[in-house]
């Protein structure tokens, strides 16, 4: 990969003996992209693209979006705060030609503003932040209180699906769960423990390859009565 560099524009800015003080530094930081010795060399698979990728992934992701366009009653969408994690799927949904997702950059928080009451099927929770620390259990989206959006906008039957390679939140979040009077079901602490289950994240494939254990459990909305005021335990440590 080659790059270069016009500064003509900057010239009223910096001066020569400015880039030549930098030099070292532009230098080194070149050398270890090249060797991928630097901090974070484990996240430089960019810089082979596109001579080199995963040819199985790709085929993986092309058979998943066949079977998505062949099942196109059902409109997929994504909720993503953060601009450039939404940025990077939308890239891979247009190469991957989908029609039927579309992209919502807003909190969790929110939802209740963009969807109506009871217009969801099902909600996917993949591997969210766990904030470990007891202040901000809060912020956990298996908290009670984003539960209780997401029931709101969840149909009666409908379900949410959470996937997460954090023992100490799942285990946390199962009671949280069970207090909203959600139904459990298929709870598991190794969801491929035979096997790959399902489509993967590029996330849960890394976790796979390492061994860490995938946990998964299914929360189905029976009834649409919140959660008591009262019930309100605090909240414990869910840390890694």
């Amino acid at each position: 990969m080659a790059v270069a560099f016009n500064g003509k524009h900057l010239a009223k800015f910096i001066r020569p003996e400015e880039y030549e003080a930098i030099y070292p530094q532009v230098e080194l930081a070149h050398k270890q992209l090249e060797t991928k010795t630097g901090f974070g060399n484990d996240f430089l698979g960019w810089l082979d693209l596109p001579v080199t990728y995963d040819k199985e992934e790709f085929a993986r992701i092309k058979e998943a979006a066949q079977k998505i366009r062949s099942d196109s009653d059902v409109l997929l969408v994504a909720v993503e705060r953060v601009q450039e994690a939404m940025l990077l799927g939308m890239e891979k949904t247009l190469q991957m030609g989908l029609k039927n997702l579309v992209f919502l950059s807003l909190d969790a928080a929110e939802l209740e503003e963009y969807f109506a009451d009871s217009e969801v099927d099902r909600l996917f929770l993949n591997f969210c932040d766990p904030w470990p620390r007891k202040k901000n259990a809060k912020r956990r989206l298996t908290y009670h209180t984003f539960l209780e959006k997401y029931k709101k906008v969840l149909k009666l039957g409908g379900q949410i699906h959470f996937k997460t390679d954090n023992a100490n939140l799942f285990a946390w979040s199962l009671p949280e769960m069970e207090s909203c009077f959600l139904e459990l079901r298929n709870v598991t602490d190794d969801l491929h423990a035979n096997g790959p289950v399902g489509i993967m994240t590029g996330y849960e494939e890394k976790f796979y390859a390492l061994g860490t254990p995938i946990h998964r459990v299914e929360a189905v909305v029976t009834t649409k009565q919140p959660r008591p005021a009262e019930e309100k335990p605090e909240p414990e440590e869910a840390e890694d």
